[in-house]
């Protein structure tokens, strides 16, 4: 009782600053704190409301990334956590509440990715995915692709985007490429119209900017990324062109090392390979003094790039041993995820030891050419199941 007593005081304390005052402190805020505090005071809430303070909330919530983790326990016991840079703590984000009414008890859900207020869900039990705005409280389900039901997997990270509609229009592009029939196929829905489209790629005949000049004209999708080269379709960033395919060679000659992608155990691989938009990571681990050999640390971290041609893939820049020293810690199980947008290599790595997770966020401005770590406080998910993880650029208010 004496904190709802403390609560109201602040609020109406809080009411009674200058409006252009509140108006800078609530834009500065993250959307899931601007949500709480519009049901505190009719006041805040008309401020909230207006359609210039959205409009200005939306513009500045464009440039902002947020990371995205789904834990669960099991089945209903589970949660979307979200961070956004520049804060301080982890966001609960209210989605599983709307999920209830469209979700059976015993579904196995997976986050497959997020774009804005868009957030997309795999069932393994059903093979469907199921779209959620939590803002707009909207919860749907996509139709089969043309390739039928799938389990969760089947979809790939780096072979997936999600692409917001115009701002306002309530709609979205959900994109993945694929293997059919032996050859790379782009899939494409459109939630306008609710329905999907199948576009072969063609060969690659023209060559492509190379990655410091893309300037995000081009969307990246992988179809197979293997230790001497890949295969991936790329789409211009409006959709109308016709997507084409390059296949990238790596070329390291002298390396034996076991390889992953995307996903390792510790004890079963010496580099670990992620994509996504046309990047590739190279994670370089050794072996821990450990009689059981079942721990790593993580040595260096490299980051590649396609080629002006896409031809081939070469190498950008490594992150500075300085930064490796400060996180680096003994992990058993690793994995990690890439995004490229305005001009920022962003990069999340996971790694699990004994049931406790520890997570890096690490990025790279391709002008400057500098790498910086972002530090993450504590998300408390020791003996949880992680179960998807993405990037996403802003939540809005609309």
């Amino acid at each position: 009782m004496e904190c709802h007593r403390n609560q109201t005081t602040n609020t109406v304390g809080f009411s009674l600053l200058p409006t252009v005052l509140i108006q800078y402190i609530i834009l500065n805020l993250a959307l899931p704190d601007i949500v709480r505090l519009k049901s505190t005071n009719k006041f805040i809430a008309s401020i909230i409301f207006d359609q210039d303070f959205v409009r200005e909330y939306n513009v500045k919530s464009s440039s902002t990334t947020w990371l995205f983790i789904y834990t669960k326990r099991w089945r209903r016991k589970s949660m979307l956590h979200g961070f956004v840079d520049g804060s301080n703590r982890w966001y609960e984000i209210p989605i599983l509440e709307l999920l209830i009414p469209m979700v059976s008890p015993w579904e196995d859900l997976y986050f497959l990715t997020a774009s804005g207020n868009y957030f997309l869900f795999a069932s393994n039990t059903s093979q469907e995915v199921i779209y959620v705005n939590p803002m707009a409280k909207i919860v749907r389900k996509i139709p089969p692709s043309p390739l039928g039901p799938r389990g969760t997997s089947l979809w790939r990270r780096s072979g997936m985007k999600l692409l917001p509609g115009p701002p306002r229009s309530g709609h979205f592009r959900f994109l993945f490429a694929e293997y059919n029939e032996n050859r790379p196929v782009l899939f494409e829905y459109n939630s306008e119209i609710d329905k999907w489209r199948s576009i072969e790629a063609k060969e690659n005949v023209w060559n492509l900017p190379c990655v410091n000049e893309r300037g995000g004209d081009y969307i990246f999708l992988s179809v197979i990324n293997g230790r001497s080269g890949s295969v991936l379709i790329a789409l211009g960033s409006k959709g109308d062109d016709v997507p084409v395919v390059i296949r990238p060679r790596f070329h390291r000659g002298g390396e034996e090392q076991q390889l992953a992608v995307g996903f390792s155990w510790g004890n079963v691989s010496d580099q670990l390979h992620v994509y996504g938009d046309g990047n590739m990571m190279i994670l370089r681990s050794d072996d821990v003094d450990d009689v059981s050999k079942r721990r790593r640390m993580l040595e260096s971290v490299e980051l590649w790039g396609l080629s002006s041609n896409g031809m081939s893939w070469e190498f950008i820049s490594m992150v500075p041993s300085g930064l490796i020293e400060k996180i680096k810690k003994p992990y058993g199980v690793i994995i990690g995820c890439i995004e490229e947008r305005q001009g920022t290599v962003r990069a999340v790595l996971m790694s699990n030891f004994e049931g406790i997770w520890d997570i890096i966020w690490l990025c790279y401005d391709i002008k400057r050419q500098h790498w910086t770590w972002v530090p993450l406080p504590d998300c408390n998910m020791k003996g949880l199941n992680m179960a998807g993880i993405a990037f996403s650029s802003g939540l809005t208010l609309s």
